[in-house]
């Protein structure tokens, strides 16, 4: 089955909350990792070298995780802009539907599996 089979309408009522709900997870892990982005204190008398390099670590890896985050929460809001322009669930490649299995899959996606893999 592909997004053709389906109207605009149900398109929009199925997906909208899948994605707004991905949407509204990624708010609340940016919210919560917030702290782990935050500068190190480079203070040598509270915390060792090797805790500071931790503590570096830590950071760096919440800084590419938040990146990744946006990323996500940027293809999403572009899924949501092609489901009020009446676009999403075609493929931006070669025009035809995405099968609905992909979109359940991944919503964000812009293109059908053969596009995608290039066949």
């Amino acid at each position: 089955m592909t997004a053709e089979n389906l109207s605009p309408e149900a398109l929009d009522a199925h997906f909208r909350p899948l994605i707004e709900a991905e949407l509204e997870q990624l708010r609340a892990l940016t919210d919560a990792g917030s702290a782990d982005r935050s500068p190190v204190e480079l203070d040598q008398q509270s915390i060792g070298r090797v805790s500071r390099i931790d503590s570096l670590q830590v950071q760096a890896m919440a800084q590419a995780a938040e990146r990744r985050r946006t990323a996500r929460r940027r293809h999403l809001q572009d899924a949501l802009t092609r489901l009020e322009a009446g676009e999403f669930g075609w493929c931006d490649e070669c025009g035809e539907a995405i099968a609905l299995k992909r979109l359940e899959a991944d919503p964000a996606v812009t293109r059908c599996v053969a596009c995608a893999s290039g066949l």
